[in-house]
């Protein structure tokens, strides 16, 4: 592929199974660590990771040779086979089926890593729910509500 040139930024967000509050703050920055791996072995450019205790954002720059549904079975499989080996969580960690993934233009990495970076500031005015709603409004993206993520659990 020498003569193939691409520019790709992907923003994804995909949530705990049914949502539970079990990502915890002793913990997610080595599941954060597990996932920049996972992302940068399969051949793309972390540019944003983070978390909240019940869905995580992922900003990447996209390698073509891979499929963003490929990568995403990669790195929801290989994080939660990580979690459960190392204990993390009282019951079996899953994550909820489906994922967003939104694309970026280069002019818009900066606000995008930004957005991701200060998740807990904009969780303390919005909820997860909300914030995904407005996601899709804004890339005007068409939903059917029955497959949006479902409630929130806590433990």
């Amino acid at each position: 592929m020498s003569n193939t040139f691409t520019q790709l930024y992907i923003h994804f967000v995909f949530a705990v199974k049914y949502r539970k509050a079990v990502i915890e703050e002793q913990w997610e920055d080595r599941l954060q660590k597990y996932i920049t791996g996972v992302v940068q072995k399969n051949g793309h450019k972390l540019l944003a990771i983070n978390n909240m205790p019940d869905h995580l954002h992922l900003f990447i720059g996209l390698n073509p040779k891979q499929s963003i549904s490929d990568l995403m079975r990669l790195v929801k499989g290989d994080s939660a086979e990580f979690i459960n080996k190392e204990g993390f969580t009282k019951r079996k960690f899953h994550w909820q089926d489906g994922y967003g993934a939104f694309s970026n233009s280069r002019t818009q990495i900066d606000g995008v890593v930004n957005y991701i970076l200060n998740q807990k500031q904009h969780h303390a005015k919005k909820t997860f729910r909300e914030e995904y709603l407005e996601i899709l409004q804004h890339y005007a993206v068409d939903y059917d509500e029955q497959y949006i993520f479902h409630d929130l659990l806590v433990e």
